[in-house]
């Protein structure tokens, strides 16, 4: 599911999570919730996944009132997440706190050690499950995904995305190990550094959503190579999915929403 390509679904999302944080304040201080302002954590850096996101909902949830106070966004980016979660964790009983959530949810307390786990958290939702596409940049002279297979065999690339140990990083290397090439993996906590450093030739590719990157793809700025899930979206056109290509890989990114450990969870 893509958050950006769907308005209508966006906006039963932010109502269903409007219901949610109404639910998730204190039996005793229901009929006066919410009185403050929420507070909405962003762990990764502007442009990305998780920023689109969580601004999209927001947007809806002003534009249709389904929240009567402020809401205030800010990206605390860092870690892998490890930053923005850190401070949604010492947020300890408070509901007018809220962050996004992705695949560094699970994977950055693997092997960082941080003082919280995905358990930690009071679960609000999950929002949607993202797959990823290769891109390179749109003047690469690679045209197609078995080519930049066949150039990564011959040549180690360097290859970009979002967090340290994330669903970015770990498709590439189940990729690789399928299709028996190896490759350095360079980390970035903002989209826009990434798809800069794609642009200026100083990585080979990169694994990105595709929806955060979409309007360099129709512009030709980037070329997408392959998509990470079960069908390729018509807005990509002819690319092959990995499992097409003979790569199936089976996983996905969730994105979802958390409130800080100790929300009560009664209506």
């Amino acid at each position: 599911m893509n958050i950006r390509g769907s308005s209508t679904g966006a906006r039963l999302l932010a109502l269903s999570l409007a219901a949610v944080l109404l639910a998730a304040a204190p039996a005793s201080a229901q009929d006066r919730y919410p009185s403050q302002r929420l507070n909405w954590t962003i762990a990764f850096g502007p442009g990305g996944g998780n920023d689109i996101m969580s601004r999209t909902i927001i947007d809806i949830m002003e534009k249709y009132k389904l929240y009567p106070q402020q809401i205030v966004a800010e990206n605390k980016a860092g870690g892998s997440g490890a930053v923005g979660w850190g401070f949604v964790f010492n947020q300890k009983g408070n509901p007018y706190h809220i962050s996004s959530t992705s695949g560094s949810f699970i994977t950055t307390p693997l092997q960082a050690n941080t003082p919280w786990q995905p358990h930690s958290f009071t679960p609000v939702a999950l929002l949607a499950s993202d797959d990823l596409i290769v891109a390179v940049n749109g003047k690469s002279n690679i045209k197609t995904f078995k080519e930049f297979i066949e150039r990564a065999k011959a040549k180690s690339p360097a290859i970009g995305g979002m967090g340290a140990v994330n669903v970015d990083f770990i498709v590439p290397s189940l990729l690789a190990e399928k299709a028996g090439f190896k490759f350095e993996y360079v980390s970035f906590n903002k989209q826009g550094e990434l798809t800069t450093a794609v642009l200026s030739n100083a990585l080979d590719a990169m694994m990105v959503n595709p929806g955060e990157v979409l309007g360099l793809l129709q512009s030709g700025d980037l070329r997408a190579l392959a998509y990470s899930g079960k069908k390729t979206p018509k807005v990509l056109g002819n690319i092959p999915t990995f499992a097409e290509a003979g790569f199936d890989l089976g996983i996905s990114m969730p994105r979802g929403l958390v409130l800080p450990p100790g929300v009560p969870k009664e209506a």
